[in-house]
């Protein structure tokens, strides 16, 4: 499953950094005794649960399902072929919203008997089943008749609202059953390690799309009713409950065979079958990449990705259909911008991934999901590097999935990659960044220490020895141990069975020609240093560079102790030293004063690579909120970006200066960290200018959109001026924006607007026929700064005009957008919880929302008002969410409380001597 976006999102986590002469014993015990008193510092106890009995297991299910797309209810029929282990007389399965109307078992080869009871537990989402007699061991058929709901929580079997072409609104039927939600559609043994194969029918509507994960092997007339049809699909292999998939609905499609003859289809909404094309070729490219990467080739003879209305994903990897956001899969050769490209290649790639890593072999449980999500995000980059070399994308990777991992993993309040999961309310959870982005970010690291030639030995072996199987994380490990010798569980159980990641400290001494560094480690903590009894220690992978050559790595070792003293032959007394290469180690890196100047002219002279100048800013930056170095001091090293031509270097930049705006704008000094944006990105804007120019490609095109996005939103005067001119013509229809244009115009117009200029962005909006479109202006919403406006975005966010999906980034731009608009979006889903849980039904779109909304305050207050509105209003799948927000909020106050005025002193003295750059 695909996350919503890869965008900066206005979120506000916060990291924190240990320094071995910097000891915070009495901040650090301070504030986690404000935690306790909150009640932030640890999760509730988890509920108690098990896992279906072992007695029955399913073979086969044969499954008939008959949707009415009027009504919003379904019919289903399951003859399941089952094996009872054990003699019993009862069969417990999994249910939910689901009522049974009859249900017997039939030995084989003997008579059926009738189940003479349903005991539905809802709670566990379970029915038992009671027979009269004992079921004896052997094999025999399950038959379940059953009715259920196609429900609008966009879970389980639902329906999804879409327009047809002449304006009539109807409604397609739909599935999404990751995590726990196919009991939903039909009872089942619904967990991961129960797997078996599907015949599956649908009776629909002769005129409407019917698929499945197979090919169709027969479509017939349906006695009952001349207007519908039964249509049959192939068996499929061996497989889990929660990659069935089903969609009836109208579509057109695009296709194309693969070099390795595997039909591949891309279907989109009626009349927009123009826009599957570019997924459509990246598909293509992308099912002989992963085939001979893995050496393993595709298992099944179609797969289709079809664009879905109603869709709370990014996307979902069901075996052979695969369902999307239509965000994440259509492109539109003429109104799609650059950064939407990318997104829908990334979505394919990851995507895709899943085919092999997750459906032809499984995680044995929850606890594993990483090893699905962590390995699909990773390879989804190294996929897209494949397709298309000039997106430069691993240097993108180190901004949208490495960094963000850190910034959560900091927490007290993080979790491990590995993480028990037992209910299905907590399954939910593990969906972030954990264990994506964090879950990528250590594979990434694997990696590389293995180097790609015994990484995909290893791979071949894994996938090889447990295909149609479950396995652990520990499997894997077993699999790359064996190919490359190295001791890669002992590495990686530092890794994935404790949550957190080191902050290693170094400093340097010339001795003769030589250069010794003395390196020590010590868990990363995001309210300064740890306090705890024994602190965590990780085997870490560590590389060093030299100015000599900063591409190539001088040294690799394994540190595997909490402190080092490593010798680097012949380097001379005038070259830069850096740790972690690339910027693949899973750690922060703090240089003693001396190391890091010599490191600051390569950001200037732009020696020290991209990614190394990222992530240097990145770890200062960081080490400024966990208060061990002045936010001044961050400052200056900024300024010193005015060279900078990468986007991604940018991006980062352009995130770190949005997280301190926003803490800033519980200041009266907000206007002067803008000043400051403004001098940072001015000379950046000016080289782009609006207009692209011969020979720019994909990245500038980005750089573009984000400074213009960047100083206008700042308030610098020309590019108001321009984005105003630009807009007005657009509207006017004298000179259509491009597509990589519209975001920062729009939000541009909007931050200095008025009334009038919020009706003709929601008129853009009425008028808008690409959900990309809609969804670029949702986003930009929340910008408006008057408090009238910002309670018609609010109200507009829960009307029929927005997608439920999106609901949640319109009120996370008004949280995001300004003070004001914090508060009024607190409120609002204050008062509109009822109808807001009601339609995400505890799903991550509630975490999601929570978190966008109140992670941006700063005042320690608001986080025991967060936490209480909450314990009465409980979100179960959103706790430990609520728990890193509150966690936050102290950290924001702390932040502010200790440097806002040695930063507004920093900014006057600028304005009075402004820096010759």
């Amino acid at each position: 499953m695909a996350p919503l976006s890869m965008d900066c999102s206005p979120t506000f986590c916060v990291p924190g950094l240990w320094n071995p002469f910097i000891i915070f014993h009495s901040r650090s015990s301070r504030r986690r005794r404000r935690l306790h008193s909150l009640g932030l510092a640890a999760m509730p106890e988890k509920r108690p649960f098990e896992r279906l009995p072992a007695d029955v297991s399913p073979i086969n299910y044969s499954l008939c399902l008959k949707p009415d797309l009027l009504d919003f209810t379904f019919e289903g029929k399951l003859e399941a072929a089952a094996q009872v282990r054990q003699a019993t007389n009862q069969i417990v399965m999994n249910c939910a919203d689901i009522d049974i109307i009859t249900a017997s078992y039939a030995p084989e080869g003997d008579e059926e008997i009738h189940a003479t009871g349903f005991n539905y537990q809802n709670e566990d989402e379970k029915v038992t089943l009671s027979f009269p007699s004992t079921l004896q061991t052997g094999t025999g058929t399950l038959k379940i008749d059953f009715v259920g709901e196609l429900n609008d929580k966009m879970k389980g079997f639902y329906r999804s609202k879409y327009t047809t072409p002449s304006g009539e609104v109807r409604y397609a039927a739909v599935t999404q059953f990751e995590a726990t939600d196919a009991r939903r559609a039909f009872p089942c043994w619904d967990e991961p390690a129960i797997k078996a194969t599907f015949d599956i029918s649908l009776v629909v509507p002769k005129d409407r799309v019917a698929l499945s994960n197979m090919n169709v092997i027969d479509r017939k007339p349906y006695p009952d009713d001349e207007n519908l049809v039964e249509v049959k699909f192939a068996r499929t292999p061996v497989m889990s409950t929660y990659l069935v998939a089903f969609v009836v609905g109208e579509y057109d499609f695009v296709e194309t065979r693969s070099k390795d003859g595997v039909c591949v289809r891309v279907y989109t909404p009626v009349g927009k079958a123009e826009q599957g094309k570019f997924a459509l070729e990246v598909a293509a490219k992308t099912l002989p990449f992963y085939k001979d990467y893995f050496n393993v080739p595709y298992p099944l003879p179609k797969i289709d990705l079809i664009a879905i209305a109603d869709f709370a994903a990014g996307a979902m990897e069901n075996w052979g259909l695969v369902t999307y956001r239509e965000t994440a899969l259509l492109i539109d050769p003429k109104n799609s911008c650059s950064s939407s490209r990318q997104w829908v290649a990334l979505v394919v790639g990851h995507e895709l991934a899943h085919q092999w890593f997750g459906n032809l072999v499984t995680m044995e449980w929850w606890t594993h999901l990483w090893l699905n999500e962590g390995f699909a995000s990773w390879i989804e980059y190294l996929c897209v590097d494949h397709c298309f070399p000039e997106y430069d994308i691993w240097t993108q990777f180190v901004s949208a999935d490495y960094t963000r991992a850190q910034e959560l993993d900091a927490l007290d309040n993080s979790h491990p990659i590995e993480v028990s999961v037992g209910h299905p309310s907590e399954v939910d959870e593990i969906f972030d960044a954990i264990s994506y982005s964090k879950g990528a970010s250590v594979i990434r690291m694997l990696h590389d220490y293995i180097g790609d030639k015994d990484f995909k030995k290893g791979m071949n072996m894994y996938l090889t020895k447990f295909q149609q199987k479950n396995a652990a994380t520990e499997d894997l490990w077993e699999s790359l141990e064996n190919a490359s010798g190295k001791p890669i569980a002992a590495v990686m159980n530092t890794w994935t069975k404790q949550m957190g990641f080191p902050l290693i400290y170094v400093e340097a001494e010339q001795v003769e020609d030589d250069r010794l560094l003395r390196l020590s480690q010590k868990k990363f903590c995001a309210g300064g240093s740890y306090v705890g009894e024994d602190c965590p220690q990780w085997m870490v992978p560590i590389t060093i560079s030299t100015s000599e050559d900063p591409n190539q790595a001088k040294l690799k070792i394994l540190m595997d102790k909490p402190e080092m003293n490593v010798v680097l032959k012949n380097v001379k007394p005038d070259q830069w030293v850096k740790l972690n290469l690339g910027t693949v180690g899973f750690y922060r890196t703090q240089y003693s004063s001396a190391m890091l100047e010599s490191l600051l002219p390569g950001i200037r002279d732009l020696s020290l690579p991209p990614v190394d100048r990222l992530g240097l800013q990145n770890d200062l930056f960081s080490l400024a909120r966990a208060g061990i170095i002045s936010t001044v001091e961050v400052l200056k090293v900024m300024e010193a970006f005015v060279n900078e031509p990468n986007y991604t270097v940018w991006s980062d930049l352009s995130c770190n200066l949005g997280i301190l705006s926003t803490l800033l704008s519980h200041t009266d000094f907000y206007e002067e960290i803008q000043e400051f944006v403004k001098d940072v990105f001015s000379p950046i804007g000016e080289r782009l200018g609006w207009d692209p120019k011969p020979g720019e490609g994909h990245l500038d095109a980005l750089l573009r959109g984000l400074v213009l996005g960047k100083l206008g939103k700042a308030g610098h005067k020309a590019t108001l001026e321009e984005a105003r001119r630009r807009f007005k013509d657009h509207v006017e229809g004298k000179q259509i924006l491009s597509a990589d244009l519209r975001s920062p115009v729009y939000l541009t117009v909007l931050k200095h607007g008025d009334g009038t200029t919020l009706d003709i962005m929601l008129k853009l909006h009425k008028q808008a026929d690409m959900q990309e479109e809609k969804n670029r202006i949702e986003r930009v919403l929340g910008a408006t700064l008057l408090p009238d406006l910002i309670q018609k975005v609010l109200t507009f966010a829960l009307s029929e005009e927005v997608r439920p999906q999106d609901t949640v980034s319109v009120i996370g731009g008004v949280a995001g957008g300004s003070k004001h608009g914090r508060k009024a979006a607190w409120k609002f889903i204050k008062d509109n919880w009822e109808e807001l849980y009601n339609r995400y039904q505890g799903g991550f779109l509630i975490s999601r929302l929570i978190k966008l909304s109140v992670e941006g305050f700063a005042v320690d207050k608001m986080a025991g008002e967060v936490k209480a509105f909450f314990e009465s209003h409980p979100a179960p799948s959103a706790e430990r969410t609520i728990q890193q927000c509150c966690e936050n909020i102290l950290l924001n106050a702390a932040w502010l409380k200790r440097d806002a005025e040695s930063i507004h002193q920093y900014l006057l003295q600028r304005k009075a001597s402004p820096p010759t750059v």
